[in-house]
């Protein structure tokens, strides 16, 4: 079934992307008084330190890692909405180290204003990713919803000697990261009208690229520790690590940033996420006298689909 007239897809969403995210402070005081997930022998990864996914040993040559990611339109185009919020669900399995295996839908969707015709496109999308990274879609769940809503809960392998974890930096370790860094401001741009064709690409080039180098990462000699840059900015997830291993991280070195970035940061362009993210963990920063604003926004600008922080010596 097709409608005549459909709304934008980005027009029926409040946020976009990993900038939906809960706000770093809102999240920590939701799950405040949750508790831990407890005393499993065989639960090597938890909730204890915000990681990427879960890990259950299975037996001593196998752990299971499982994760899942949704979020609403970051673009319009159906088919590029289902690729990326394919690709920054199974991200989250690459960053522990393993090889994704499966792969469940998540849809929620506004049925009467979308037709099925673009709601088909967006989870054609989603699996034309899955097949790129040979998995199947094996189910799902969908419901009936607002604001459209795209994801996956994604499953991988990994031997358990071999985990990797946003926990494990050392003292002397260099960072790495594998995307460079503006894909909050380029949507933000879009939904705004004002993202130019080379933009979009830069913008789509780079949110469905997979990690898979993150599945190899674990038989590398000195990597201590990755994560994936996703909504909370390149210095939430630095965070992330550097609280996990108890140490401190310094960054030195100019953030990359993706074609057309660093005009529309001039241009005042940045999204809502970005403050949000700074008001949540800036007291736990130090930044340099005389850092330019654009510059402390864009280490803050939410990534849907970023890329992998690596920690190695």
């Amino acid at each position: 079934m097709s409608t005549a007239i459909e709304p934008r897809l980005t027009s029926l969403a409040h946020g976009g992307g990993c900038g939906c995210k809960l706000a770093p402070a809102v999240l920590q005081d939701i799950l405040r008084g949750m508790p831990l997930a407890g005393p499993f022998a065989d639960l090597m990864v938890g909730t204890e330190t915000s990681d990427d996914a879960a890990v259950w040993r299975l037996n001593d040559q196998q752990a299971l890692v499982a994760t899942t990611d949704f979020f609403m339109p970051v673009v319009d185009d159906p088919f590029d909405f289902g690729r990326i919020a394919a690709t920054n669900a199974i991200s989250d399995v690459f960053a522990m180290g393993a090889t994704p295996i499966l792969a469940l839908a998540l849809v929620g969707m506004p049925v009467g204003v979308l037709s099925t015709d673009t709601i088909g496109r967006i989870l054609q999308g989603g699996a034309s990713v899955c097949a790129a990274a040979g998995i199947p879609v094996a189910g799902g769940h969908s419901i009936d919803s607002v604001e459209p809503i795209y994801g996956l809960v994604a499953l991988g392998l990994v031997h358990p000697d071999r985990v990797l974890t946003n926990r494990g930096a050392r003292p002397g370790d260099v960072l790495i990261l594998t995307k460079a860094l503006g894909v909050g401001v380029l949507s933000a741009a879009f939904k705004a009208g004002r993202l130019d064709v080379a933009g979009y690409a830069a913008l789509i080039g780079s949110t469905t690229r997979l990690n898979t180098v993150g599945a190899r990462l674990g038989e590398q000699a000195g990597v201590h520790a990755v994560t994936d840059v996703t909504g909370f900015g390149l210095l939430g997830h630095a965070l992330e690590m550097a609280r996990g291993a108890g140490l401190t991280v310094e960054l030195t070195a100019a953030p990359p940033r993706l074609d057309g970035v660093a005009a529309l940061l001039a241009d005042g362009v940045r999204t809502g996420a970005s403050a949000r993210n700074w008001a949540g963990y800036g007291a736990a920063v130090d930044l340099p006298a005389g850092l330019e604003a654009s510059t402390r926004d864009l280490l803050t600008d939410p990534q849907t689909s970023g890329g992998l922080l690596i920690a190695v010596s």
